[in-house]
């Protein structure tokens, strides 16, 4: 961690250097994110549910989907650059320096200005838990807030998963945004307005429903769609711990597998 802090504080202060740029580039990030919300009150302006749920809960579920998304991206979203070191030869120096690869990849473009899509989910999410009528408890609480620490911690492995495909295909760029951009839109809406074939891909294999949708279905006191065990909600902590562990074994094993391109 005193690797990331060191490299990600070199990267903030040279943003810094140019605050009005920064300011307006975490300013069009949070508009154009925000967007996205925009388009389902349009939605709601047509419908009055969704799949059932109540613009409150969608904003519940939306705000809680893209803050933990949000802050994926700004700890490890530069991951996605592994594919550009690969490409041109620089991952040969980050095997030289005496710190972990993967800190060097995640911290070597940390941005603030990522701030604007973390806001932009923070609003709404503050939004939905003031609109959507939720009965507030202690094990409410203790869900809400414990969500988002693994939610994004979820969708951080599924970055980290998905980058070690460029270790075997380089330009795999947008087989990777299949799965965490378009994970993170998917994660916006509630999960019953998909396909079957797609509601089982995120609660089986791609585990985005553990992002926000099993812990919404305990905190807005819903039926589940999906008929997964009452305990289901609580699984999210677990899934991602099993999810960062299955992230770091295929870290591990990508870069035991890599071979330089002699650029």
């Amino acid at each position: 961690m005193r690797v990331y802090r060191i490299l990600a504080g070199a990267r903030v202060r040279s943003d810094m250097q140019y605050r009005t740029s920064f300011a307006l580039f975490t300013l069009s990030q949070f508009t154009i994110t925000g967007l996205d919300f925009v388009a389902i009150l349009i939605v709601f302006g047509k419908v009055p549910a969704l799949a059932g749920w109540s613009l409150g809960e969608v904003a519940f579920l939306y705000g809680l989907g893209n803050f933990a998304f949000g802050m994926a991206d700004l700890w490890v979203g530069s991951i996605e650059k592994v594919e550009q070191h690969i490409r041109v030869g620089t991952f040969d120096r980050l095997l030289l320096r005496p710190a972990s690869p993967l800190v060097q990849v995640v911290a070597d473009q940390f941005s603030l200005r990522r701030l604007g899509k973390v806001a932009e989910g923070a609003l709404v999410f503050a939004i939905g838990c003031a609109t959507a009528g939720i009965e507030w408890d202690a094990g409410r609480v203790l869900m809400t807030g414990l969500s988002v620490a693994t939610g994004a911690a979820i969708f951080g492995a599924i970055w980290v998963f998905t980058s070690c495909v460029s270790f075997w295909w380089v330009e795999a760029r947008e087989a990777q945004n299949a799965f965490t951009y378009g994970g993170g839109y998917l994660a916006q809406y509630p999960i019953g307005i998909y396909g079957s074939w797609l509601r089982r891909l995120l609660a089986y294999l791609v585990p985005i429903a553990f992002v926000n949708y099993f812990p919404a279905i305990y905190v807005l006191d819903r039926n589940d769609r999906l008929g997964m065990p009452a305990w289901i909600p609580f699984a999210s902590p677990v899934v991602a711990a099993v999810a960062t562990l299955a992230a770091a074994v295929m870290w591990r094993v990508a870069v035991r597998h890599y071979r330089s391109t002699g650029s």
